[in-house]
């Protein structure tokens, strides 16, 4: 098991409830739930010592956006109760994932995955998503990523 990522987040779960900060540590203990149901989904494959950080790092990306999706749907129905607790969530998450690419860096990442792998039109746009999503796991917006690539191929 890797110790860097996982071993953050069990200290942050400890700190949190040292302070006694119950939104963080439900946030947290979210996080330590979705990454145990990784890990038990991932031994189909063989792996018994847990998914690697990179694929922690999606499943954070992925949490975010469905927090940030669900923030936006409380907005629309008026919960600004509901929109905070989405925020401050989102809030944790982040702080466990590498910062995010700029459109300037995603533009210069994506320009260099089209030249390494020689894609010519928008029929290679999957091997480039693919590409970005192994290099820039966590670090990058693959949806905005995606029209930056259909833009370059297109």
């Amino acid at each position: 098991m890797s110790d860097g990522l996982r071993g953050s987040i069990m200290q942050a779960m400890k700190d949190a409830m040292k302070a006694g900060d119950k939104p963080r540590l439900s946030t947290i203990r979210l996080m330590q739930s979705a990454i145990k149901d990784k890990d038990i989904a991932s031994r189909v494959d063989g792996r018994n010592d847990g998914v690697p950080d990179a694929d922690l790092l999606e499943l954070f990306t992925k949490m975010v956006k469905q927090r940030r999706e669900s923030a936006e749907m409380y907005e629309k129905g008026a919960r600004p109760d509901l929109v905070d607790k989405e925020r401050a969530e989102i809030a944790v998450l982040e702080e466990f994932m590498p910062q995010q690419m700029d459109e300037a860096a995603t533009k210069a990442a994506v320009e260099a995955v089209v030249a390494d792998v020689g894609a010519t039109s928008v029929k290679d746009m999957g091997k480039v998503m693919g590409a970005l999503k192994t290099r820039y796991a966590g670090q990058m917006d693959f949806g905005k990523a995606g029209a930056v690539v259909k833009a370059i191929l297109g």
